[in-house]
């Protein structure tokens, strides 16, 4: 029971040990970028104060009964605007991320706009260059042949022009389209939500990235008062091992002891008893002066 239990504060140090360096590492490189023209700069004071907001979180949670009113209402301030500005480093990272596997997508996304207005475009230029073309015809004599085909003759360059740019708008079309499909691939998914909720794919990508900072940092600074609180269980375990495996090996001892007592006063009793039966055997038996000198001597030995 006891191994499991350090298996398991072991294991929640791990992972607020992996969630802090995570969101530290998102959220240092997120400033970085946004504070560009110092990056070097704000990585290292944005390093020092991730590894201080975990160190105030662990303070504030052991020593919160030791220290005065104005220390816990700095320390927690200043931890809880800590965890304020990693969550917009991690939001400017992620942002970052996305606008960089999306920029090539929106480029082609425009450009298709583009070529796809173009086109309807000169399909209406046709058909106004069309209609104009029968007016002018309508309002020729019937005779007037020869004015006729010089009026399409005129015309027909003009057509022809527009003609070969709707071609070549629709073969630019699709390779833009095939080009979508390909660049979609990376935001695929996002497309799919933005589809599902009715909405742009920039409202879905962010609302995703608040739902992350909102438990990313906050997990971090949890877990960190988590394995603490681990830490000061696994103490008292600890101690209480202790105090047991001393008490085991204090029981042999004492029980030795014990036996001990028991054996001299077993001796005592036996050596009592002896002379008991000697100074009996004195009183009831004649004895001769050499047998009673050898009992005498066997009583002093006793």
């Amino acid at each position: 029971m006891f191994e499991q239990s350090k298996n398991f504060s072991n294991l929640v140090g791990l992972s607020a040990l992996l969630i802090a360096f995570s969101a530290a590492f998102f959220s240092v490189f997120g400033l970085s970028k946004l504070f560009a023209g110092a990056e070097l700069s704000v990585i290292i004071m944005a390093s020092s104060l991730e590894f201080g907001k975990l160190v105030a979180a662990s303070f504030l949670y052991r020593y919160w009964d030791k220290i005065n009113l104005l220390q816990k209402f700095y320390m927690t301030f200043a931890t809880i605007v800590l965890i304020i500005i990693t969550s917009a480093g991690i939001f400017g990272f992620l942002s970052n991320a996305y606008q960089g596997a999306t920029v090539e997508f929106e480029k082609e996304s425009t450009a298709l706009i583009f070529k796809e207005d173009r086109l309807k475009q000169l399909q209406e230029d046709k058909v106004y260059l069309k209609e104009e073309l029968e007016d002018a015809i309508k309002e020729l004599p019937d005779n007037y042949r020869t004015a006729r085909r010089k009026l399409r003759e005129d015309y027909q360059p003009q057509i022809t022009e527009i003609n070969k740019q709707m071609i070549d708008l629709k073969g630019e079309i699709g390779e833009l389209k095939t080009a979508l499909v390909e660049t979609g691939v990376d935001v695929g998914p996002v497309i799919y939500l933005a589809r599902t909720f009715q909405t742009d794919i920039d409202t879905v990508v962010k609302f995703f990235i608040f739902v992350l900072i909102f438990v990313f940092d906050p997990m971090a600074v949890m877990f960190v008062i988590s394995y603490n609180v681990a830490l000061e269980y696994r103490d008292e375990e600890d101690e209480t091992q202790a105090v047991v495996k001393e008490k085991k090996k204090k029981w042999p001892v004492y029980g030795e002891k014990k036996k001990e007592v028991e054996n001299k006063n077993e001796v005592s009793v036996n050596k009592s008893l002896l002379k008991k039966i000697i100074n009996q055997a004195k009183s009831k038996v004649t004895l001769g002066g050499r047998d009673e000198t050898d009992m005498n001597n066997l009583e002093k030995k006793i």
